[in-house]
């Protein structure tokens, strides 16, 4: 059983410094409280939803990482979140479990959501930051029986140490600070990805770009060159080069449920698009493959773009 929780108003003593396990997050008048740690990200915080009793977001020095609600994983408040939720959802029939290498960990969302969804599934989660998984470890706990397991490395070192044919997703959800690391978009780590990826497994990474779609087009000729089928989900107005933002990068060896996942994406509160096929050459024009000497982050977004105050 949790002890009492102290408060920092100026009525209550100083919460101790040391984190609370059980995921304390309201103070002795019954508010939740914000919660401050350095990691070796930067600042990361825990700020409460004022409109859902236990549900957080994120942040590394101000930019949105992730939402958690611990009663309800199911809720998947960013719309990039839903739009990989719902590539799970239709990777397999209902609540099949799944094995999945999540390269990226922050609140760990998606690996809550696919427990939740698919209980049984075997999840891997590779975050470097050791400071930012106890922090979340500490005040946003796993739900009892979830089988995942968070190590302290690189993504890409995991998908390399991974074996061969042992996932049936991979989901790389990597920023250092606001942009994509380097070592994540080349051919070498591609071929990596193909390689951990059984025959009708899928990759999903969230990129960020906008119009000329540089990133972007590198992306999917780095992609195309390992595997046959690719797709790419977003915001129309994104697609259209009038701002700056998510877009998801599917890629597989086999025929996607694209015509599925199209459905469920257009009928989000914030809908997507997507494309497919002959559609993604208007981005790839003139793009190559990117090897690792010549690889470089995503670009940095607009000021305001994910950032709040």
């Amino acid at each position: 059983m949790p002890s009492t929780p102290t408060c920092p108003c100026p009525r209550c003593p100083e919460p101790p410094a040391h984190p609370h396990n059980g995921a304390v997050d309201t103070d002795a008048h019954g508010e939740q409280i914000p919660r401050t740690r350095a990691v070796a990200g930067g600042t990361a915080k825990l700020l409460p939803d004022v409109d859902r009793e236990r549900a957080w977001l994120l942040t590394v020095d101000g930019a949105p990482q992730s939402y958690v609600d611990l009663d309800d994983p199911r809720h998947l408040e960013f719309e990039y979140a839903r739009r990989v939720g719902h590539l799970l959802d239709v990777a397999a029939p209902p609540g099949a479990p799944l094995d999945v290498l999540h390269l990226g960990g922050g609140a760990l969302t998606l690996p809550r959501y696919l427990a939740a969804t698919r209980p049984g599934s075997r999840q891997q989660v590779a975050d470097p930051d050791a400071e930012l998984t106890a922090f979340v470890a500490a005040y946003l706990p796993l739900p009892d029986g979830a089988d995942i397991t968070v190590e302290a490395v690189d993504g890409r070192a995991l998908a390399e140490s991974s074996p061969t044919g042992s996932a049936d997703v991979l989901v790389a959800d990597v920023y250092g600070g606001s942009q994509v690391p380097a070592h994540l978009t080349t051919l070498p780590y591609a071929r990596e990805v193909e390689r951990v990826l059984r025959p009708g497994g899928t990759y999903v990474a969230n990129l960020a770009d906008a119009a000329p779609f540089r990133f972007l087009a590198s992306q999917l000729a780095t992609f195309a060159a390992v595997f046959p089928q690719l797709a790419v989900v977003a915001e129309p107005a994104v697609l259209r080069g009038r701002r700056f933002g998510n877009i998801l990068l599917l890629a597989s060896r086999h025929q996607q449920p694209l015509s599925e996942l199209a459905r469920r994406c257009s009928a989000d509160p914030f809908p997507a698009r997507v494309e497919h096929g002959a559609a993604l050459e208007r981005f790839t024009s003139g793009a190559r493959a990117v090897e690792d000497g010549d690889a470089v982050p995503s670009p940095e977004p607009p000021d305001g773009a994910f950032s709040i105050g």
